[in-house]
């Protein structure tokens, strides 16, 4: 799925807001949307993504996966991958068939608060926007790395199963094909 052609969004996952970004109709330069004031009860930034999503008809999604600097995960991490998960379930509910992809975003909100200095603006004022130039970052930084590969980048997002009190996976046509190799064992030829 290389190269799709469309819109693709960015999206900056923190505990407090949730930066959004979209490409244009070619998918070539990402321009900041809004800031949602995170919602993690009711999840309603994430109907807003999924509004967003078909309102501008996105053929993919990118999260910013926030990975330590040594590469490890974090509990950032985890928020950014069950935001993923409800976004790709939610996407789902709403007949929409988007690709999610969890995106290494190092520093990305570092660069995010450079930028707007070397901007000119205000550092008091940079919580209003930081993170939707964060989710800027997240989606351009994707976009130029799947045309200079030529592949898709980032780690697909799937529908996971639901699990039972007993931590087994409950039997739905559902699943993470990732969690079936990884208790097989792996992929054998």
């Amino acid at each position: 799925m290389a190269g799709l052609r469309g819109v693709k969004l960015g999206v900056d996952v923190g505990l407090v807001r949730v930066g959004l970004a979209a490409s244009d109709p070619d998918g070539v330069l990402a321009m900041p949307v809004k800031t949602l004031k995170r919602d993690a009860k009711k999840n309603s930034d994430i109907r807003v993504v999924v509004r967003e999503a078909a309102e501008r008809e996105a053929v993919e999604i990118f999260v910013g996966l926030p990975r330590s600097l040594s590469g490890g995960e974090t509990a950032s991490t985890r928020m950014a991958r069950d935001y993923a998960q409800t976004l790709v379930r939610a996407l789902a509910d709403a007949g929409q068939d988007q690709q999610v992809r969890l995106v290494d975003e190092r520093l990305t909100t570092v660069s995010a608060h450079r930028s707007l200095r070397e901007a000119g603006m205000n550092s008091r004022n940079h919580r209003t926007v930081v993170d939707q130039a964060a989710a800027v970052a997240i989606l351009q930084q994707s976009i130029d790395t799947q045309r200079s590969l030529n592949r898709d980048v980032g780690e697909l997002v799937t529908l996971s199963r639901p699990h039972r009190p007993g931590g087994t996976p409950a039997p739905t046509e559902e699943f993470d094909i990732s969690q079936d190799i990884e208790r097989e064992g792996g992929i054998t030829p």
